[in-house]
């Protein structure tokens, strides 16, 4: 489906609303079609390569469907391994984004080590602008959120109303569990990023991102010692 209809704001959110309520205790693969169903080419899937998870699962539903991944600048080689072999052995659009500046000219403009100094500015400008300026074409999005990573995520909606962005969000795995996700990848071979075989539960850019203890939640090693829980892509 290639569908280029046109909705309004409100329109999008009563899809969302109602989505949200009817497909609370739908399968993963049920959410995504109803996205790519819904949305056409107006749809997709944003990945951070921590695993490759929502990417297959939509390829499933729509091969060559769009994953759109972030290049801060700031990544783990690792990450940056497994963007390229996602795009070599799935079925999928891989796209880019880069924030406006390279590290360089952030370095030269705000100072070193910004990330240090005020992450959140950091966030802002390599993660929430270049995401807000790539998401422009599409209506809705998927995201691997999951309820069980920390507190903060565990009202996370199947499927809700990103009112910032003006588009719907959809969080298919949201109610699987740490130990669901460790099933479909075995039993699938998905791709994963290497680092989650090295104490890194949670893998952001690699300056913000340590391994975490034992008895942590997934999202410890991120910011850790920080009030921070979040970059800002997703609250």
């Amino acid at each position: 489906m290639t569908t280029t209809e046109h909705r309004t704001a409100s329109a999008l959110r009563e899809l969302a609303e109602r989505a949200g309520r009817e497909l609370e205790d739908a399968p993963a693969l049920e959410i995504l079609r109803w996205g790519v169903e819904t949305f056409g080419a107006r749809f997709c899937v944003t990945s951070s390569m921590e695993d490759a998870v929502v990417a297959h699962l939509a390829a499933r539903v729509r091969p060559g469907v769009d994953v759109v991944f972030l290049d801060t600048g700031y990544h783990f080689p690792e990450t940056i391994g497994t963007r390229d072999a996602v795009g070599a052995v799935m079925d999928v659009n891989l796209i880019t984004l880069t924030p406006r500046q390279t590290v360089a000219e952030q370095d030269a403009e705000h100072g070193p080590r910004l990330h240090d100094r005020d992450p959140d500015l950091c966030c802002a400008l390599r993660k929430v602008a270049p995401l807000e300026a790539g998401l422009a074409g599409y209506d809705a999005w998927a995201t691997g959120l999951r309820r069980d990573e920390s507190p903060t995520r565990a009202g996370t909606p199947v499927v809700g109303w990103d009112a910032r962005r003006g588009k719907v969000k959809l969080s298919p795995i949201a109610r699987w569990t740490q130990e669901d996700v460790d099933a479909y990848v075995t039993e699938h071979g998905v791709l994963t990023n290497p680092l989650l075989m090295d104490g890194y539960a949670s893998v952001g850019c690699a300056p913000c991102t340590r391994r975490v203890l034992a008895g942590e939640d997934a999202r410890a090693g991120r910011w850790a010692g920080r009030g921070k829980t979040e970059c800002g892509l997703h609250g």
